[in-house]
């Protein structure tokens, strides 16, 4: 592929077997193209990346990791990367996922029910109790990166920043790359390595966004709610939201405590928690939306 591959393509293009419809998403490193493979009249995604140069091209393995992750991960929870016909043209073929992204859902609603809210951060624990099972964290969770389908399973995407988790590994990308700034960790916006308990955090702040409508600190300027973020602990979410269960509310403060010691440690020790609120009564996790 040429200079800026993703810049010139239209709906049409075919780039070997897949004839692009059109453009889905676009960002900072790729455009993901809703596509289908001729040979077979599957629909894919397609994902190019935003190369200025030939020689500035990363190995195409390490973008494909990037994706969503290689073939040896399999879980239902993670997007499927489909063969490597795309490895020659700097481009990855993924599965296409019917949904939408959980961002969309928060902004139309102004936030989910509580009962909505457990439900999806229980979908978001079980695959993060996978990756962090294979020594890999995340580390750029966000809403964005959160694909729910109709019956509220999620997909999580984009691990351009995703790092391996054992001593002495280097991150797949660069192990010190900041996440979404509104979702980061105390630690990860001090310029340390994340780790699964990065990953924690980035989860209570979208449980908390699910539950009020907003992250905490909004509405300052951004760099003005990094520093904050350091210093001062977040507005109970019941502050904002009256209708959050008390015990869920202190489920999300223990999720994003700025120290990562006084954090849950594990995906499963947040799931076990948000099942025990499950269990002592769906009723009075229902609010708005």
């Amino acid at each position: 592929m040429s200079l800026h591959l993703a810049t010139r393509i239209r709906p049409g293009t075919l780039l070997d077997h897949y004839r692009l419809e059109h453009l889905v998403a676009s960002g900072g490193t790729a455009s993901v193209f809703r596509a289908t493979d001729i040979r077979t009249g599957r629909t894919v995604a397609v994902k190019i990346p935003h190369f200025g140069k030939a020689s500035d091209r990363p190995p195409v393995t390490g973008f494909r990791q990037g994706t969503g992750l290689d073939r040896k991960f399999d879980h239902p929870g993670l997007v499927k990367i489909l063969g490597d016909d795309g490895a020659g043209h700097r481009y990855v073929v993924m599965e296409w996922i019917e949904g939408r992204l959980l961002r969309h859902l928060i902004e139309e609603r102004t936030g989910l029910s509580a009962e909505r809210s457990v439900h999806i951060a229980l979908e978001i624990c079980e695959v993060l109790e996978y990756i962090h099972g294979r020594a890999l964290a995340h580390l750029d969770l966000k809403p964005d990166n959160i694909i729910v389908g109709s019956d509220d399973a999620v997909k999580l995407i984009d691990f351009d920043i995703a790092r391996e988790t054992r001593r002495g590994l280097l991150s797949l990308f660069r192990p010190r790359r900041m996440g979404t700034p509104d979702y980061a960790s105390p630690e990860q916006i001090r310029g340390k390595a994340g780790d699964a308990r990065s990953d924690i955090y980035s989860l209570g702040l979208i449980l908390y966004e699910m539950l009020t409508g907003e992250v905490p600190f909004s509405g300052v300027a951004p760099l003005m709610a990094l520093k904050l973020r350091l210093s001062k602990d977040a507005v109970p979410p019941r502050e904002i939201n009256p209708e959050v269960p008390e015990r869920l509310q202190g489920i999300v403060c223990c999720a994003i405590a700025r120290d990562p010691a006084k954090r849950y440690q594990t995906a499963r020790e947040v799931s076990a928690q948000l099942r025990q609120v499950v269990e002592c009564g769906l009723g009075e996790l229902v609010g708005s939306a």
